[in-house]
Formats: C-alpha cells, structure tokens, sequence
C-alpha cells in the first residue's frame, strides 16, 4: 500500500501548480481522500478532501483558490492550487482514512510521502 505525492517545486506568489497523489495497493473510491500539510513551526493542517460521496471540504486558509480532484480510473487525487501566496509554503502529503473528519482530526488509515512547495519571489 503506496500514496505517492509529486508536482511540487518552487513558485512565486501568485502562481500556480498541480499536486498529484497516487495510489496503490488499495482502491481509492473506497476512502475519503485528502490533503494535509506541514510548515516548519506550525501546526499539521488538513487543506482539502473529498469524501466517498465526492463531497468536498477545503480549510478556510485555502477555499476559493485550491481544488481538489478524484480521479478514480487513474487511482490519483490532485491538488490545483492558484493564487499561491508565501504562507502555503509547506510539505504537502496526501492522506486517506474513512471520511474527511477523521482526516481533519489527524487519523490516517493511509499516509504517504510528501512533496515540498514553495512560493518565493
């Protein structure tokens, strides 16, 4: 059982980039699915996820700039992140687990290694 992040990298403000996640060993339609990140000082933060039901949640810091996408065929989740500003610097991860409130309290059935952004000038 993998989940594998990549797409990360260093952008400046403003910018944009794709977050990819894939999956193996385990079918993610079956899980709720989301994205969780961490900043050097700060605390884990879930930023998005999307439920069995393709309900989707995203944290206040991102709503309106972030979407997150299934795509179950591939067995990959993606982040779209626009308008990255300084403060979503971080190690994102991708994280899945029976529903998008057990992955906000920080309950994980799977966890994968993570991949860096950076948004600098």
């Amino acid at each position: 059982v993998q989940l594998q992040a990549s797409g990360g990298g260093l952008v400046q403000p403003g910018g944009s980039l794709r977050l990819s996640c894939a999956a193996s060993g385990f079918a993610l339609n079956y899980y709720a699915i989301g994205w969780v990140r961490q900043a050097p000082g700060k605390e884990r933060e879930a930023v998005s996820c999307v439920n069995i039901d393709d309900n989707t949640h995203y944290s206040d810091s991102v709503k309106g700039r972030f979407t997150i996408a299934r795509d179950n065929p591939k067995n990959t989740l993606y982040l779209h992140m626009n308008s990255l500003k300084p403060e979503d610097t971080a190690v994102y991860y991708c994280a899945a687990d029976i529903n998008c409130t057990e992955i906000r309290r920080g309950h994980y059935t799977y966890w994968g290694q993570g991949t860096q952004v950076t948004v600098s000038s």
